[in-house]
């Protein structure tokens, strides 16, 4: 038998722990305490104990009539990441939006027995699963909430943190106004399907970035769900935005993509992808993300990078996206980056993006060099660069 078939919960628990450790996702011995503490398989008692301690899986919650996931646990690597940017002390106020059980008693460590910790969910179901698991492992004093996040916050006072674990398209004033004057907002933050944890803090009226990192999470319901714009331009190919701006002419860019393709490399090293995409899907004046099955990119008709999604740059007629291809001479990522581009506008476009990954790899290409404000109320218009609307403010992206 392996070490994985014999080994106690406890010694899983602290294998991942130390793992965790190794990839930097766990820096502090508050979060590494905590995580010690909580018996993860216990809010996952459907799945196999080396899923629950393994640090990329999801559990399981709730799953929609078509088996997909409503409702997760999300992987240790990213809940660590997340308690990290929180900075959570004893005898703190934590507020979690979405809710599977796990995370809120892990926060209810850290908070001590003076601390409070509410988990606020919208679906029922989700909720009193989370109650019966919490009673069951000992975290009884953890609060459960059953409503809709986009407005309940407003009766609930004030939070030294708030830490969402659904993907956010916007921030409800409400949620701003429950920050108290020192406090901290952790939210995955989504602008045209691109997603990164934000640890927010106050900025007048408004929320500037401390920290920000890559992240994945299903998606907010409700009130609070995000508009989503997706054609597709043939079978196993979608272009999805957020921006009602962007054209999503689905017959003429099928057309385009059926058509020639246009190649143009930009001479820069293609290196940091998740700082590279958050760049360009902020600075491309028509972004959209594209998609594509992995039988579509065997064919040769669409590369490798849309096989998770790559920003593209459209118009009503022709549309360009990001590739890169072996170049020893661009640095030590020994990629170099450059444009697909298809429809009559491919030359425009394709100059339009390789303009852009060149200023990334000439002026930004490190990380954590993006500052994110989000801003209260309608965003200028034209809009500027790095610029995205929201339905109660606007995010504004700028890069040292």
């Amino acid at each position: 038998m392996t070490h994985l078939e014999t080994a106690t919960p406890e010694a899983l628990r602290a294998d991942m722990v130390r793992a965790l450790h190794e990839q930097d996702a766990i820096v502090s011995e508050a979060v590494a305490a905590a995580f010690t503490a909580v018996p993860r398989h216990r809010f996952g008692p459907d799945t196999t104990m080396e899923q629950a301690y393994d640090l990329h899986s999801v559990l399981p919650v709730k799953k929609d009539a078509n088996g997909l996931p409503l409702s997760v646990i999300s992987a240790p690597h990213l809940q660590a990441v997340m308690l990290e940017q929180a900075g959570i002390e004893p005898g703190m106020r934590v507020l979690e939006i979405g809710s599977g059980g796990y995370n809120a008693a892990v926060i209810q460590e850290l908070v001590g027995a003076d601390g409070e910790v509410i988990t606020l969910d919208i679906d029922r179901d989700v909720i009193d699963r989370a109650r019966q698991y919490l009673d069951d492992t000992g975290y009884d004093q953890v609060k459960t909430m059953a409503a809709d996040a986009e407005t309940a916050l407003a009766d609930l006072g004030t939070f030294d943190r708030i830490v969402a674990t659904v993907t956010t398209w916007d921030i409800p004033p409400s949620w701003i106004g429950a920050l108290g004057e020192k406090g901290r907002l952790v939210t995955p933050l989504t602008v045209c399907g691109t997603t990164r944890s934000v640890a927010f803090e106050r900025d007048g009226d408004g929320l500037v970035s401390r920290s920000y990192r890559l992240a994945s999470f299903v998606p907010m319901q409700g009130e609070g769900a995000a508009p989503d714009r997706k054609v597709m331009l043939r079978e196993g190919v979608a272009l999805q935005t957020d921006n009602e701006q962007v054209p999503l002419n689905a017959k003429a860019l099928g057309r385009a993509l059926a058509g020639d393709r246009l190649e143009k490399w930009s001479g820069a090293a293609y290196d940091l992808p998740d700082e590279l995409d958050w760049f360009m899907t902020l600075n491309l004046p028509s972004p959209a993300r594209l998609h594509a099955s992995q039988d579509v990119i065997d064919s040769g008709l669409v590369e490798p990078s849309a096989k998770l999604g790559v920003v593209a740059l459209v118009s009503e007629d022709s549309i360009a996206y990001r590739t890169r291809r072996p170049n020893p001479d661009t640095g030590t990522a020994g990629y170099e980056s450059g444009v697909i581009a298809h429809g009559p506008q491919a030359e425009a476009l394709a100059e339009q993006y390789t303009e852009l990954l060149r200023r990334w790899a000439k002026d930004h290409q490190r990380r954590g060099a993006a500052t994110i404000r989000y801003l209260p109320g309608a965003a200028p218009s034209p809009l500027p660069p790095g610029t995205a609307r929201k339905r109660h403010g606007h995010v504004t992206v700028t890069w040292a």
